[in-house]
């Protein structure tokens, strides 16, 4: 097993790793909208802080040596169902003909007042 703590400047900020491999399985902990050269929190339209986080994802999923054709599963957590449509859309963007398994889940708020946090799974 091998946890990673950084990926350039994304860095877990408390007791977590950004992403565990065990056996070829890449396990990433929930993304939100961060610049990744900055560190600066992004936040925007609900589509502006779904690609970001989306692409932090994929930041750390390429640092584990896979990539986001390779994604399996992802969970979305949201603070409002009625964001759903905006979000699928800029995910349809995002993953083209790949359809990873996902579930979308509303929740109340999200940490920091963000509008979604991303985790994901994949193989190398």
């Amino acid at each position: 097993m091998k946890s990673t703590f950084e990926v350039g400047n994304l860095k877990s900020n408390g007791h977590y790793a950004l992403a565990t491999v065990y056996q070829n399985t890449v396990y990433v902990s929930g993304q939100f909208s961060i610049n990744p050269e900055t560190r600066e929190k992004r936040f925007g339209t609900i589509e502006e802080e779904t690609l970001q986080a989306l692409k932090n994802v994929e930041k750390i999923v390429e640092a584990a040596g896979s990539k986001k054709e390779k994604i399996l599963r992802m969970t979305l957590y949201i603070p409002d169902v009625k964001l759903w449509d905006k979000v699928d859309a800029v995910y349809k963007e995002f993953f083209g003909e790949h359809k990873p398994a996902r579930t979308v889940v509303p929740t109340n708020e999200l940490h920091f007042g963000f509008k979604i946090e991303i985790d994901a799974i994949a193989y190398i």
